[in-house]
């Protein structure tokens, strides 16, 4: 990238709405498309932590020492890892690592900060539960049928698409942290916390 280019990108990244097609309308349009996305990473998270008796009941919480990953990963019956997920089901690490995803996902969207790591962290989350529920099966392992409705685009791709998108866009610079993130010496330096 020449100088102008960097100095270019530079500048739109102090801009409350970055890039010459962005409408301030549309800057805030995405930082609530951010927020809300945040939300469900973030409300999964508590869900599974705190058993709130939507998605998880209170006597299968986190908390009180159930695992947030063994019931979903134990119940795949569909695509070519099958084996592997049922293995790593239940497993310490991968609790750990599937919460402190959900969690940092979330915080970073609904803040507007860290959207470049939130992308990357969503896109790879949301990669590992499609091939779990894997959408090109109709029928499972049993040959049942899979009620997949759709065998490439579902929830996953537009959740991962949904983080790159926010992070492309600079929305946390709108309703978010985004500008004084980018702002701190250690984020000037190193572009990709942005």
């Amino acid at each position: 990238m020449t100088t102008t280019g960097r100095s270019t990108a530079a500048h739109l990244e102090h801009v409350e709405a970055p890039g010459s097609m962005l409408t301030k309308p549309a800057a805030k349009a995405l930082a609530v498309f951010r927020i809300a996305l945040g939300f469900v990473f973030l409300w999964a998270f508590l869900d599974k932590t705190f058993g709130l008796s939507y998605a998880t009941p209170s006597a299968r919480a986190w908390i009180n020492g159930n695992s947030p990953t063994k019931g979903f990963l134990s119940s795949v019956d569909v695509g070519p890892f099958q084996s592997t997920f049922h293995s790593i089901a239940g497993n310490p690490i991968t609790d750990w690592l599937f919460m402190l995803g959900l969690l940092g996902i979330g915080v970073a969207l609904i803040a507007g900060i860290g959207l470049r790591i939130a992308a990357v962290a969503a896109t790879a989350m949301m990669a590992m539960m499609w091939i779990a529920e894997y959408p090109l099966a109709q029928h499972t392992s049993k040959g049942e049928p899979t009620s997949s409705t759709n065998p490439i685009t579902d929830y996953h791709v537009i959740y991962a698409l949904g983080t790159i998108v926010t992070a492309l866009t600079y929305a946390g610079h709108t309703w978010g942290l985004g500008k004084w993130w980018a702002s701190l010496p250690i984020v000037q330096k190193n572009r990709w916390l942005i």
